[in-house]
């Protein structure tokens, strides 16, 4: 069981994990080798943290929502 007190303590848990910043409330993850990435929404309640999944898919894929700016409001998986 991990204990996150801030989001920073998510990519203490996840080395792979980086914060988006940018005041978005989204943490991306390398999955496979950073072969594919997921993007979470976190958010801290009372006595847990919620991760909701927004978009998961392929590096490049990332990559070009990057170029978009489109990893902070992207909704679809």
């Amino acid at each position: 069981m991990a204990y996150w007190a801030e989001p920073g303590d998510i990519t203490e848990t996840f080395g792979s994990a980086d914060l988006l910043g940018n005041g978005s409330d989204r943490v991306v993850f390398d999955i496979a080798g950073n072969n594919y990435r997921m993007i979470c929404k976190y958010h801290f309640g009372v006595t847990r943290v919620h991760l909701y999944i927004k978009w998961i898919g392929t590096h490049a894929e990332y990559t070009n929502l990057c170029d978009d700016s489109k990893q902070y409001t992207v909704n679809s998986y």
